[in-house]
């Protein structure tokens, strides 16, 4: 009796074990196989660095997201959010800038001034972070690029996020978002990062809510209750995120900065309204970039 239930655990411990080490292999591999997927580098050196960031001793990195206005695969047209966030893990915070899309600055290649989303429409992803970097002076190490569209899906597979709106409001006929403490679904997410007219803040409020979207993704998609969701999680990613980042890189950014994910500053450019030859601009003071700017470089350790 005695072998015989030796015998029976013994084939149990087996068979989980294999189940195990079969889901283990399955992780593994869809996590590669996105990878390569969202996986698109580019040939790009920063100016505004003397050498490339150490991530093996948790050096500072600063890293670009862009919303993208775009369908299915595709990341082309304007940035509908451009978004700058570092990361200093010595004192384990973040920082998020959201730069309102119709800033006008010199687009970086082209000498001329315009709506700083127009940049992603005429060069992409490196245009917008070489605009972005001479905007701000600092340096941007990597990019995450988002299919707004597409975004709605990985938040349905995160299960949805949390978020505490400010003010109620409607957006068209299908969304109301009541003041408080508020648990949206991709489609409501979408919505509510969108809304601007109705906002007494305008787009600077419209900033905020998108940049609460964010960290709310990003917190969600630390929780361990996030692991059973691992393959629909994937899957979205695939289908909406592009980074320069292989593998190893995200690894070794996992491992050094993950903590600094508890404490997150959102911060804001200010700026007036301005009409030139009839199309809408922000315009935005140079002391009021400096001031933004002289954050961000301290916070990445460079002053």
């Amino acid at each position: 009796m005695k072998k015989k239930l030796l015998v029976t655990l013994g084939i149990m411990f087996g068979v989980v074990f294999l189940a195990v080490a079969a889901y283990g292999f399955y992780l593994y591999k869809s996590v590669t196989d996105t990878v390569q997927e969202i996986h698109e580098p580019i040939e790009r050196v920063t100016e505004k660095r003397e050498k490339e960031v150490d991530v093996e001793s948790s050096e500072p990195i600063s890293f670009l997201i862009a919303g993208v206005d775009s369908r299915g695969d595709h990341h082309s047209g304007r940035s509908d959010t451009i978004i700058v966030m570092t990361v200093n893990p010595e004192d384990q915070s973040i920082k998020m800038l959201s730069i309102p899309r119709d800033t006008r600055t010199e687009i970086a290649g082209r000498g001329q001034l315009d709506k700083i989303n127009h940049a992603y429409a005429f060069g992409g992803v490196e245009m917008t972070m070489n605009t972005v970097e001479n905007f701000l002076n600092i340096p941007i190490d990597h990019y995450v690029s988002i299919n707004m569209e597409g975004f709605t899906g990985l938040v349905d597979a995160l299960g949805g996020v949390p978020v505490n709106n400010d003010f109620a409001f409607s957006y068209g006929s299908r969304f109301n978002f009541p003041e408080g403490e508020l648990f949206l679904n991709g489609e409501e997410a979408l919505a509510y990062s969108r809304m601007r007219y109705d906002d007494p803040r305008g787009d600077f409020g419209r900033n905020d809510r998108q940049r609460d979207i964010v960290d709310a993704v990003i917190q969600e998609a630390a929780q361990i209750s996030s692991i059973t969701r691992v393959g629909s999680i994937l899957s979205e990613v695939g289908k909406s995120v592009r980074t320069d980042l292989d593998l190893d890189g995200m690894w070794k950014i996992q491992s050094k900065y993950r903590d600094a994910r508890h404490n997150v500053e959102q911060m804001e450019i200010k700026g007036n309204g301005t009409r030139i030859n009839g199309v809408y601009y922000l315009e935005i003071p140079n002391e009021e970039v400096n001031r933004v700017s002289s954050e961000l470089r301290g916070h990445l350790g460079l002053e």
